[in-house]
């Protein structure tokens, strides 16, 4: 066991419930959205995340990698997981469908925020955007993404345009799907967010002179790491500590470490998913 690992155990409580020690030796069962291509890419990519936090708490874990951005906060909101890297949207879906907490905010090239982006065809004479863009046709992310779907929809709703008749819309494809379909001229505009946009083109599946972006929101928080409403407290305390003694090494690239979630943290997303009436008491 790592000296961090007994720094962690030494700082929680001693006195543990019966049930928690009942399940100290079960598996921590952890998930993780489709922030990747592919499920298999999104495992390798996030996995040594995982197996460090279980490592630190001494226990086997299980690791289960959605294929949308709503399934994740069906998981843990039906307590299908015990801990979950989801986005912003998908924390705020679950916890008011199931009193999920956020526990630490992720740190990607050391921010704590990223943007949603609206992508289009370089060739496209838009030079006033979304007003130039008229029925165009657009690829909007499933309904469980921040960026994808939430904050651009609620962008174009502050301004009046029901993107559905505004473009010529489609819904419910995964990000890297949208930014290949711009950069092969199958649809003019997508959803996507500045870190996947940046990862792909670095990664070589897209150019950059195959696309522009023509919208950007302001900041939003960066991807949750969110517990279980009833997690025992002795492990919600642990897996936070062991996110925020996370550093660079452990994570995807560029992503740098956690910083602990406030109540404010997700209240933009939160009022957003509330004016769209995605939220009940909208």
């Amino acid at each position: 066991m790592t000296p961090l690992a007994r720094r962690l155990i030494l700082a929680a409580p001693l006195a543990l419930p019966v049930a928690a020690r009942a399940r100290s030796d079960a598996p921590l069962r952890f998930a993780v959205g489709p922030f990747q291509p592919t499920p298999g890419d999104t495992r390798r990519a996030f996995e040594p995340f995982f197996a460090r936090l279980a490592a630190l708490l001494d226990r086997p874990y299980e690791l289960r990698v959605t294929t949308d951005w709503a399934g994740i906060a069906v998981a843990l909101g039906a307590g299908q997981a015990d801990c979950a890297w989801m986005g912003p949207w998908g924390f705020v879906l679950a916890r008011a469908r199931a009193g999920a907490e956020a526990i630490a905010t992720v740190l990607y090239q050391d921010r704590p925020t990223y943007h949603a982006i609206i992508i289009a065809r370089p060739g496209l004479p838009i030079a006033r955007f979304p007003e130039d863009a008229r029925g165009l046709s657009i690829s909007f992310a499933d309904a469980g993404s921040t960026s994808g779907w939430l904050v651009p929809h609620h962008w174009f709703m502050t301004r009046g345009i029901d993107p559905r008749t505004f473009f010529r819309y489609r819904d419910g494809s995964s990000h890297a799907a949208n930014v290949v379909s711009v950069a092969a001229g199958q649809v003019d505009l997508a959803t996507d967010f500045d870190r996947n946009l940046d990862a792909m083109i670095a990664a070589g599946r897209v150019r950059a002179d195959q696309l522009r972006v023509v919208w950007r929101s302001d900041p939003l928080p960066n991807d949750a790491l969110a517990v279980r409403r009833d997690l025992d407290p002795t492990t919600r305390d642990a897996l936070r500590a062991a996110a925020l003694a996370t550093t660079a090494e452990h994570l995807p690239p560029n992503y740098t470490g956690w910083v602990a979630a406030t109540p404010a943290t997700y209240a933009g997303i939160e009022a957003a998913g509330r004016a769209l009436g995605r939220l009940s008491g909208a």
